[in-house]
């Protein structure tokens, strides 16, 4: 017969609680009370229904505190064990939320709280976004009004970088594998400075791909940095939480990934008169120096005249390689706004170059292969827009 210690059945019952699939991720609901805090902040309580009742124990809670008072109807998420110092069946609370909360919201508030504590929402990791990205990656549903308005925004303000799209399904059953599966295939592509992860607005059912934990430790795992921008200003996903930077909309996005090609223009003017102001203080300080040497110099000896002239010479060969140096600089500078001026939409179109695009979403028509007989097409020259027929 065997005998066994107080000890060892209690470890036992604790493991076959914790083992048991159901007793480790349980929803319950029932009313609190008996509702104490400890010295380091734990809370212990009860919760019960008309005919029974279990122990709950809360280590060191934050945003659920205020939902626990003595009375309150909730619902709370945990796992059942058995303390073994007194053999007592408990549950240890890990989420709290009122009566009548539905599961959506109920699965959102505890997959927050499980990536919150895994730390991908810490904003200590988040990075700053690259000053003159190259290549802009959108992640979004390739028709609509999402990527046209990213596309507008980046052709005004940065026709310099270029927009590579890994289009993606933003709704449904398998839109979260999907999203995840873009971003992905953005980040095996090394060139990629910033990636946009873009959606319009929509009910929590809707957003909802964007609450999926594959697509926040997607986020997370991005090599390049990323801007949510999902919903309305008013929807905050888990993208938002987890992404380096969050857009209120996707126009805003694009904003934020890219800078202003007219700021830049006038930076490099200003840019150009501080060099030349620069130089010419240097230039008037060198000559200033020269001056007083052979002043020092005069009259010291027969070697006096040949070492003044000898100065000279330095002195008009560093003017003229200061003078070389400010002219390529000049000529560096107006290259470069020259090349700013020609990207300029505007400009291209007054050369004779129109913008197709499409009447019934504003897709940009680039190829003959986009458009079939009788599409509907609105075109873009440079004083004014008409719209025109595929025949």
């Amino acid at each position: 017969m065997a005998v066994y210690t107080v000890s060892q059945v209690a470890e036992y019952l604790r493991d076959s609680l914790e083992g048991d699939r159901l007793l480790a991720d349980l929803w319950v609901s029932g009313e609190v009370s008996n509702l104490a805090r400890s010295a380091a902040g734990h809370m212990y309580f009860t919760v019960k229904d008309q005919e029974s009742q279990l122990r709950c124990v809360m280590f060191r809670p934050t945003r659920d505190a205020d939902r626990l008072s003595d009375g309150a109807s909730v619902i709370l998420h945990g796992r059942i064990s058995i303390y073994p110092v007194r053999g007592e069946l408990q549950i240890y609370v890990d989420l709290v939320q009122a009566a009548g909360t539905g599961e959506l919201h109920l699965r959102l508030e505890r997959l927050k709280a499980q990536l919150e504590e895994e730390g991908l929402f810490e904003t200590s990791r988040k990075r700053n976004l690259p000053p003159y990205p190259k290549k802009i990656g959108v992640v979004t549903s390739p028709s609509g009004a999402v990527l046209h308005d990213i596309q507008t925004v980046l052709q005004r303000r940065y026709p310099l970088a270029e927009l590579v799209v890994s289009p993606t399904s933003v709704q449904g059953e398998h839109a979260a594998l999907d999203i995840a599966d873009a971003l992905n295939e953005l980040n095996r592509l090394p060139e990629i400075d910033v990636i946009i992860v873009a959606r319009g607005g929509g009910s929590l059912e809707e957003l909802w791909a964007f609450n999926e934990e594959a697509v926040a430790r997607a986020i997370y795992a991005s090599r390049a940095p990323v801007v949510s921008a999902v919903g309305h200003e008013t929807d905050v996903t888990i993208a938002d939480l987890v992404a380096d930077l969050r857009a209120p909309t996707p126009s805003a996005a694009a904003e934020m990934a890219a800078p202003d090609m007219s700021l830049l223009a006038s930076q490099i003017v200003e840019w150009q008169r501080d060099i030349l102001a620069v130089a010419g203080r240097i230039w008037f300080e060198k000559r200033r120096d020269v001056d007083s040497l052979a002043q020092r110099l005069t009259g010291r000896g027969p070697q006096v005249e040949a070492k003044q002239q000898r100065l000279d010479e330095l002195t008009q060969s560093l003017a003229k390689s200061l003078w070389v140096a400010l002219n390529l600089s000049r000529e560096r500078f107006q290259g470069l706004e020259q090349q700013l001026h020609a990207l300029d939409p505007k400009s291209v179109l007054k050369r004779g170059y129109a913008i197709v695009q499409r009447s019934n979403g504003g897709a940009l028509v680039k190829s003959v292969g986009q458009v079939e007989k009788d599409d509907e097409l609105k075109v873009r020259v440079s004083d004014g827009s008409f719209n025109a027929r595929v025949s």
